[in-house]
Parts: structure tokens; C-alpha cells; sequence
């Protein structure tokens, strides 16, 4: 039988978060929050848990800066989400709001409006068969789901369709499709 930290009564509390945690993190960095919520899942006290932690990010293993840097620029690269999908993202990992701004500050303007145009241009072969509006409705909403507000998403719409030969220039089509798209209007 598989023996794991903290079956023993007798072992240290603290050396059985550090396994934990250096078990945790062995796949992939993890935000001080995840590992916290990790401890307190396993039964370990909040005291013992805090102390380790707080070792971990001395020595550098945790480390919630680096950790959300590196996060935005793999889901960014990656997955193509926008800042506000990230930001959401970050705030479900448990990281602090200003540590958050700080990392999606690395995401531009022209880095988000560019993967807004690479998801369209990868999206767009497929949909040769819908008119216009209803290819501009769900290319706007595949946006919206990866967190781009309409300020980038109407815009790389507009211009992918146009240079598609549709007519993606009528602005009463694109206003139409922005506002059947709530989560577009959040921006």
C-alpha cells in the first residue's frame, strides 16, 4: 500500500506541507493562493501551512510576480485570451489585483489586436459558406469568449470579412452583431 504524507500521526507537520508542496509544484509553477488551498485540502493547520509558505517564497519557489508574468504570456501566446480573460484568470488562481495589472501590463494594444486577427484569420476558412453577418456574429463572439472587448473585436471583424470580399464594412450589420453580444459591450 502507497503510503502518503500525514498517514503517519507521529510525522512533522511541517515537513509533510513541504512535500506537499514541492509535490505540488513539481509539474508547474503554482500562485501562493493554489498552494494555500492545497494545504487546507490535505488537513494541514493554517499556522504550519502560512510558515511554509512564506519559506517557499523566501527561497523562491513561490512567487506570485513570476508566476502571473508567466502566466499571461503562455495563455496569451498559447490559447489566445485577451487581458480581460486573463485577468479573469489570475484573479481565480488567487493573485493579487495590482500583481495582476502588473503582468498584463506585458500584453500591448497591438499584441492583443494582433492575436484577435491570428483567431479570426484561423477561424475564417471555415465559415466561407455563411453570409457575412452571421460569420461576423460568431467571430465577435468567439472573441468576446477569449476576452476581447469590442474596442479590438469589431474593428479585426470588420477588416478580416472586408478582405474576405463580405460585407463587413455596413456599420448598422457590425452595431447589430455588438449588440446582440453583451459580453462584448464589458470591455
Amino acid at each position: 500500500m502507497r503510503r502518503y504524507p500525514g498517514d503517519d500521526p507521529a510525522e512533522d507537520p511541517e515537513q509533510v506541507a513541504r512535500q506537499i508542496l514541492l509535490r505540488r509544484l513539481t509539474d508547474q509553477p503554482r500562485s501562493r493562493a493554489e498552494l494555500a488551498s492545497t494545504l487546507a485540502r490535505k488537513g494541514v493547520a493554517d499556522d504550519v501551512s502560512g510558515r511554509v509558505l512564506d519559506r517557499f517564497e523566501e527561497v523562491g519557489l513561490v512567487d506570485d510576480d513570476a508566476f502571473a508574468v508567466a502566466w499571461v504570456q503562455t495563455r496569451h501566446r498559447g490559447r489566445g485570451l485577451g487581458r480581460r480573460a486573463l485577468a479573469h484568470e489570475l484573479r481565480r488562481k488567487g493573485i493579487d489585483d495590482e500583481v495582476a495589472r502588473t503582468a498584463l501590463n506585458d500584453v500591448g494594444e497591438q499584441d492583443e489586436r494582433s492575436a484577435a486577427a491570428e483567431l479570426v484569420c484561423r477561424r475564417l476558412p471555415g465559415m466561407s459558406r455563411l453570409t457575412s453577418i452571421t460569420a461576423q456574429r460568431r467571430l465577435l463572439g468567439m472573441l468576446a469568449r477569449k476576452g476581447y472587448g469590442a474596442g479590438v473585436a469589431v474593428p479585426v471583424v470588420r477588416e478580416a470579412l472586408a478582405n474576405r470580399g463580405g460585407d463587413a464594412t455596413d456599420d448598422e450589420h457590425v452595431a447589430n452583431a455588438v449588440a446582440t453580444d453583451t459580453s462584448l459591450d464589458q470591455q
